[in-house]
């Protein structure tokens, strides 16, 4: 299957940040892509670097306006399309919420980040409820996908729950970088910790995984700190963690990729871990922590 994956950056014009999306959709479908995958939050910039109560207003519910425009979109290049939205789901409940799209434009289905971050310039607790609907892959006329969304891509678990459910890819929409007073050494340590362990998820669940990321320079409007750097580096990797594709670390790109879904059975019946998992005891992974 043919995958498109667009790496863009962002900034405070809206409208822009929109078109961008919806270029690099119609560029990847002139391809012969027939799923395209968009980064975290793409409508607009990071805005969870402060706590600023103004930034509620860049949500919108699902459905509504900004689903109707990637529905357009989806169905007018004929691409099932995984989309990454602010969602208000009531008032003073809001949701980081991937969206996908069937080809024909329908909401295939829908899923709400449920791991959520509350780091220095990563304040996402602030604004989104953690997601409430499960790991649960969408099914969709190009197979079942598992989403989740960036800060889930750190948990085996998340991987694990969507492979078991029947993913037949893992996909992460994702805003990760670097913030401004991280070392080089560190910067380092936190790139290849990321790459590392979304490659492991796929090994350890023999799926082809794809990870689409923003990139460029985003200031912290409120001046406290300076910024982060958003590293790019979207990927495409297998079953065995093989790299297929890799993007650029500092320019935006639009990028289309085949991914062979035949090989998870292949790997599988080579490399047994469902077999030999021994689900009798696993109990333990429902503690927070053993004393």
């Amino acid at each position: 299957m043919r995958v498109g994956i667009v790496q863009q950056s962002c900034g405070l014009d809206r409208q822009t940040n929109i078109q961008k999306s919806l270029d690099g959709i119609a560029q990847c479908a002139e391809q012969g892509a027939r799923l395209v995958v968009l980064q975290e939050l793409h409508c607009g910039i990071y805005f969870c670097q402060a706590e600023d109560p103004a930034m509620f207003d860049l949500a919108a519910p699902i459905p509504g306006p900004d689903t109707a425009i990637f529905s357009e979109a989806a169905r007018r290049h004929g691409v099932v399309l995984v989309s990454s939205l602010f969602e208000k789901r009531a008032p003073g409940l809001y949701h980081n919420t991937a969206v996908v799209f069937e080809k024909d434009g329908s909401i295939a289905g829908k899923y709400r980040k449920m791991h959520i971050p509350d780091d220095p310039a990563y304040y996402e607790k602030f604004y989104f409820a953690p997601g409430d609907l499960g790991f649960e892959p969408i099914s969709t006329s190009v197979g079942r996908l598992g989403v989740l969304v960036c800060w889930d891509q750190w948990y085996p678990e998340a991987a694990r729950l969507m492979a078991l459910a029947g993913a037949e890819m893992l996909i992460y929409p994702t805003a990760i970088g670097w913030e401004s007073t991280d070392s080089e050494e560190e910067k380092k340590r936190q790139y290849e910790a990321w790459f590392l362990v979304q490659r492991g998820h796929a090994v350890a669940n023999g799926l082809p995984l794809i990870a689409v990321n923003r990139v460029g320079y985003e200031p912290d409007w409120t001046g406290v700190t300076g910024g982060i750097h958003f590293w790019g580096q979207s990927f495409v990797v297998g079953p065995q963690g093989e790299v297929l594709f890799l993007a650029d670390a500092a320019r935006e790109q639009v990028a289309v990729v085949d991914v062979d879904l035949s090989r998870t059975e292949a790997v599988r019946r080579m490399w047994p871990f469902f077999r030999d998992r021994r689900i009798d005891y696993y109990q333990d992974l429902l503690c927070r922590f053993r004393d």
